[in-house]
């Protein structure tokens, strides 16, 4: 397992916005699910709409504040101009609901938004690579920071070309551009960013000691490969190109669960907290939807394209960032509002800082929304796919709770052990 410091960790009250908004942003997500049917095509413009909803104000969200705290504990420097992030929230978050708008309302609009969103995410790129240029470290969290925030440039100004081109403002094969923006974005950054923080953080929650790292290593440099392959093959319009690139990215996936399962076997931990459940959860929807991705390239049905991104968005992103915030967040507040009183006082343990029924009242509406939704897209089914939103946006309502609880614990408002 890596070590990690937490002597170059920024404020608390830099990272809480982060985290508040992108938990807003994730429950609007949930309850907007319940006004979509599951029979669709992803060039709707309603679609496109809520996945900027929770990819941007949920899924960015949450990384990018999870980033402003791990990325200079983990490269052991401090942040090159840690003030930006102050910007960088705002920015994101107003971005968002433009951009939104624009699809939901007039296209009009998505050059503003996009504008917003294109300037947040290159102050972020460019304060990472910055802190980057701080550090010796030659690790493969730091290779994939690298990579990560080079995809997540390539995505943003592809998406900004889109916006443009929505707008009429631009010339460009929207269909084209929209491929490389996704892969950019999702292979690139999303998956890129998972991987290497999973060396950290898994390990660390799991308790995992002495493993043996070959096969993320693999995963990392597959996943590198086949997100640029996927990306200029789709800016080109080279389907072949794109068709070996979605191949060496399945591999790269394989690679990385198989990360996992060693991870798994070596772990110390017996407890199955919401954290660890989260992650059962969610490495089991990725094996889902690769089962799912594979069965669509045999058969061509639209639907079991849908139900594949879904257990990918819902069951596996969304579930890794939420099992993920009830074990960062409650350590951040505590280290902010209790180390200092360590040896002084009595003082929490992380566990004590929310409540466990709620956390697994959640795990469970959540799950089963995941689940539901996924069999309602799959049959293209309205009364299940509308149940799994149900559960799902209940389940969003139990978390925005206890992440303002979680938040506040130990403030001068709150004092209290119940979340």
């Amino acid at each position: 397992m890596k070590q990690i410091s937490s002597d170059f960790a920024p404020p608390l009250k830099l990272i809480a916005p982060f985290f508040k908004f992108g938990v807003i942003y994730y429950l609007l997500a949930m309850l907007t699910l319940l006004f979509f049917k599951p029979d669709f095509v992803y060039a709707q413009t309603d679609v496109a709409g809520w996945v900027h909803l929770f990819l941007l104000g949920f899924v960015m969200m949450i990384i990018f504040g999870a980033m402003a705290q791990l990325v200079p504990v983990v490269l052991e420097a401090g942040h090159a101009v840690v003030d930006v992030y102050y910007v960088i929230m705002p920015l994101l978050a107003v971005g968002t609901v433009v951009m939104v708008a624009g699809f939901w309302i007039t296209p009009v609009l998505l050059p503003y938004g996009g504008l917003l969103v294109l300037i947040a995410m290159i102050i972020f790129a460019i304060e990472n690579f910055a802190t980057l240029k701080k550090t010796a470290l030659k690790t493969l969290t730091v290779s994939t920071v690298k990579w990560s925030n080079a995809y997540l440039l390539l995505g943003i100004l592809t998406g900004f070309a889109i916006a443009l081109g929505l707008a009429g403002s631009l010339s460009i094969d929207v269909g084209l551009m929209l491929k490389a923006h996704v892969y950019a974005v999702l292979g690139g950054y999303v998956v890129l960013t998972i991987i290497g923080l999973s060396l950290i953080l898994v390990p660390m929650f799991s308790l995992a000691h002495g493993f043996d790292e070959t096969s993320i290593n693999r995963a990392f440099k597959l996943v590198i490969g086949s997100a640029g392959t996927v990306f200029l093959g789709a800016l080109f319009g080279w389907e072949s190109m794109m068709y070996i690139g979605y191949t060496v990215t399945i591999l790269g996936i394989l690679f990385y669960l198989h990360q996992i399962y060693i991870l798994a076997t070596l772990t110390v931990r017996k407890e199955m907290d919401i954290w660890a459940k989260s992650m059962i959860f969610a490495y089991g929807s990725l094996i889902v939807s690769l089962l799912l991705g594979a069965l669509y390239f045999l058969l061509g049905r639209e639907s079991v394209l849908h139900a594949s991104v879904w257990f990918l968005l819902m069951g596996f992103i969304a579930s890794m960032i939420t099992g993920h915030l009830y074990k960062i967040v409650p350590f951040l507040v505590w280290f902010e509002r209790f180390a200092p009183l360590v040896g002084k006082k009595k003082i929490p343990m992380l566990h004590e800082m929310y409540s466990k029924e709620g956390a697994s009242v959640f795990f469970w509406f959540n799950a089963s929304g995941v689940v539901l939704g996924g069999i309602g897209l799959l049959f293209e089914s309205d009364i299940w796919f509308k149940a799994g939103a149900s559960f799902l946006f209940a389940g969003a309502l139990f978390l925005m709770v206890t992440m303002q609880k979680m938040l506040s614990y130990g403030s001068d408002e709150d004092t209290s052990t119940e979340a």
